[in-house]
């Protein structure tokens, strides 16, 4: 499944902060330099979710705030759920 995410980089720790629009909005803990908030994006979801960071891969949005991820082997519900409650 496609995951809509609104990437807000150098925040006081990384979170999801519930959502925007279609998108859920991720504050991360990391600076966006040289892909790091990339990696620490796909770590923070993978973790959240559970999952093995391989499960999470960016595919669009690289250079962006606005990213689109692709999740494996998750529902869009399933993965909702699971982010409302890592927001908490």
């Amino acid at each position: 499944m496609k995951l809509n995410v609104r990437v807000i980089p150098n925040a006081r720790k990384s979170e999801f902060s519930g959502r925007r629009d279609d998108e859920w909005v991720l504050r991360l803990n990391a600076s966006p330099v040289d892909g790091k908030a990339n990696k620490a994006a796909v770590e923070f979801i993978a973790k959240s979710l559970g999952i093995p960071r391989s499960g999470v891969s960016l595919i669009s949005g690289e250079k962006g705030r606005h990213k689109i991820f692709e999740i494996v082997g998750f529902q869009p519900s399933d993965v909702a759920r699971k982010l409302a409650q890592s927001g908490t």
